[in-house]
């Protein structure tokens, strides 16, 4: 059968159908708008929806405010249970920064009135300046 691998599966899946499976998007549609859109990239070129992956692909997506880095260990059409989905990629996203402590939000009383030189300085030390 031409197309599959020695295997039994295919030799390269559409990569928004292969970030639909692996459950990168929860539709088929969002992995297709988010090709489009350019939050997809495969091997760090911008992706069409019907750009084909295959095994050992980097696939970079953009998903929630960061960028996501994974690697295809397996392709799949289908969707999946999320345990099996998990072992089609290999994910090499960097672990996010560290969060620095920013000091409490100081809130006055409404109606207080503009803060006394010593009311201010208070404020000033709480904030950290």
């Amino acid at each position: 059968m031409p197309g599959t691998a020695a295997t039994g599966g295919p030799q390269s899946v559409r990569v928004d159908s292969w970030a639909w499976a692996v459950r990168l998007f929860k539709t088929r549609s969002a992995a297709s708008d988010a090709c489009k859109a350019g939050h997809l990239k495969v091997n760090g070129e911008r992706a069409k929806p019907a750009q084909p992956v295959k095994v050992g692909d980097e696939v970079r997506a953009f998903v929630g405010g960061t960028e996501h880095i994974y690697i295809a260990r397996r392709l799949i059409v289908k969707r999946v249970g999320a345990a099996i989905a998990a072992d089609c990629f290999e994910d090499r996203t960097p672990p996010p920064p560290e969060r620095t402590e920013t000091p409490a939000t100081v809130v006055r009383e409404r109606g207080a009135g503009r803060p006394t030189k010593r009311e201010r300085r208070l404020l000033d030390q709480l904030r950290g300046r």
